[in-house]
């Protein structure tokens, strides 16, 4: 069984995956300081939940943005699961198709892995929107190729820096608002949000696509993207578990080409 870890700046997703489907998956907060013990304790009593009892983890894939967090997962696949994890953006971590960027930039791991899963699932000539602590583009080219992308404050961060730098304004929900006009205070905030970024993924994409001149498709994903599908039509398709299906791609194609 393969132990997918996908490490956010916000959160820390774990799927057991069994070479045809997902059997479980387990969200938690992303901490640096949680030890590799702390992890297990955490996972073992979920899949005990979970009547798990019989599924032995025998490899395992890492994708991290943040860097703090991999040796303990790496010690956590070592002690507990006696395997050696792969992580993407390291040497030994093979990738179907390697990015085209500019010399010596380090692409984010998060970013290399919708990369694969998209391509994977849909082809190339693809924009991919994810909806993270951070908004990104990531543009895949014909092949599969990762060749470059745009990074944009992600939406609740955006709330939380206007809560924070404006004494007045109060912490909001992301939602729909009945209207762009709003008439508080609350319903302004969730306004500009909402269309605001609505705008942002249409401006972006329309000059994306200028520029790479070649028709192409958007794929969603995040938690968010189906929230703002609803105001308008931005996405072809809208993909939940890009990420995680992602790392399955990379372990499969390392694995097949003898890096495992």
């Amino acid at each position: 069984m393969l132990l997918a870890i996908d490490t956010g700046n916000t959160n820390t997703v774990f799927s057991i995956w069994d070479g045809d489907q997902f059997l479980a998956t387990f969200r938690t907060t992303t901490e640096h300081q949680r030890t590799a013990d702390q992890y297990f304790v955490w996972l073992s009593t979920l899949m005990a939940h979970r009547k798990l009892h019989d599924v032995v983890i025998t490899d395992a894939i890492i994708s991290s943005t943040v860097p703090r967090v991999v040796f303990n997962l790496r010690v956590l696949c070592d002690r507990y699961f006696d395997c050696r994890p792969l992580v993407v953006g390291k040497p030994d971590c093979l990738l179907p198709t390697p990015p085209r960027v500019d010399e010596g930039t380090q692409v984010g791991p998060d970013r290399l892995v919708n990369t694969a899963a998209a391509y994977d699932r849909h082809g190339g000539d693809l924009i991919v929107v994810d909806f993270g602590t951070a908004t990104t583009f990531d543009v895949v080219a014909h092949d599969g190729a990762y060749v470059g992308g745009v990074i944009a404050p992600g939406v609740n961060l955006s709330l939380e820096a206007l809560h924070r730098a404006a004494a007045a304004l109060p912490h909001v929900d992301v939602t729909k608002p009945q209207s762009v006009i709003g008439t508080n205070t609350v319903a302004c905030m969730q306004s500009g949000v909402f269309w605001g970024y609505i705008g942002l993924v249409r401006g972006i994409c329309d000059r994306i696509r200028g520029e790479y001149d070649r028709p192409m498709r958007i794929i969603g994903t995040g938690g968010l993207a189906p929230l703002f599908s609803q105001g308008d039509v931005l996405f072809d398709l809208i993909e939940d578990d890009l990420t995680i299906h992602g790392l399955t791609v990379i372990y499969k194609y390392n694995k097949e080409h003898g890096a495992i």
